[in-house]
């Protein structure tokens, strides 16, 4: 993509100067100028003359290109001072980090799912005129380091639980950024591994135990056959409250057993008078 502006002046060296002043290129671009019209002279200086006309312009990169989208975006959602800074990894990998002044809040939204959205759309401009496919990050206000550190430190607690216990622990749905890193740190844990389900925007992680690994701490029995608390626990298993026994109403020695009602409200309750 080519980016121009076109400046006059009375010489041709003012007109370049109008014309770059008019790009406000970056600093590290290649700015190149073209001179369209030559100035000329008026006649015996009252009649006719014009001034130099110079087109100053510079090949966008796919990251340019992205950053100008970018801007775009957040002047839309009424942040008009934002500044973006891209720089590209090794790896290929882009990292733009955001400049909102106090407008972070925004940009970031609930759960990041604002800016989850911008960087998706960044993407799309970037990759759409790369030959290599390009991950793109955007950052605000250090928001990803935080969340960073919440995820690792969400997948160490819950990949501890899976070694402990045995039982597997599926994770809200993430995006595939948030799922790396939860893959990442659950390989930390001794025994355990982790995969993805669900498609799209309800996919998400799954902890499990390795094949052939036992858990240090199994539960004894766990859930029984019906949803209840296995044998031990005071559940409803066997061993538990799996069954109540009523005790019938309390009559003396010698008395005759009252006849069964139904009504009243002085009558026994219909699981008898227990002691």
């Amino acid at each position: 993509m080519i980016k121009e502006a076109f400046g006059t002046g009375s010489t041709v060296e003012e007109a370049i100067e109008n014309a770059k002043a008019a790009l406000a290129a970056p600093e590290n671009v290649n700015v190149q100028t073209e001179v369209i019209e030559l100035p000329t002279k008026k006649i015996l200086g009252l009649f006719g003359g014009s001034p130099a006309k110079v087109r100053a312009f510079f090949e966008t990169s796919p990251i340019e290109k992205a950053i100008d989208y970018l801007l775009t975006i957040l002047k839309g959602m009424g942040i008009e001072n934002a500044k973006a800074e891209a720089t590209e990894g090794e790896d290929g990998d882009v990292i733009i980090e955001l400049d909102c002044g106090d407008d972070y809040g925004i940009v970031i939204g609930r759960r990041g799912e604002t800016l989850d959205s911008i960087q998706y759309l960044t993407r799309l401009v970037i990759n759409r005129e790369s030959d290599e496919y390009k991950r793109v990050s955007i950052n605000v206000g250090n928001y990803r380091e935080k969340r960073e550190k919440t995820l690792r430190s969400l997948a160490h607690k819950n990949a501890a639980k899976v070694a402990k216990y045995g039982r597997n622990i599926t994770l809200e749905p993430m995006n595939p950024y948030e799922r790396r890193i939860i893959h990442t740190a659950v390989q930390d844990v001794e025994g355990v591994t982790s995969h993805s389900i669900g498609a799209d925007a309800d996919r998400r992680v799954v902890i499990t135990l390795k094949e052939g690994v036992k858990p240090t701490h199994p539960s004894k029995g766990g859930y029984g056959k019906k949803g209840g608390y296995g044998k031990g626990r005071g559940g409803y298993g066997k061993g538990g409250r799996g069954k109540r026994e009523s005790k019938a109403p309390y009559v003396p020695q010698g008395e005759p057993r009252a006849p069964r009602t139904d009504a009243g409200a002085e009558s026994v309750s219909r699981y008898g008078k227990l002691n």
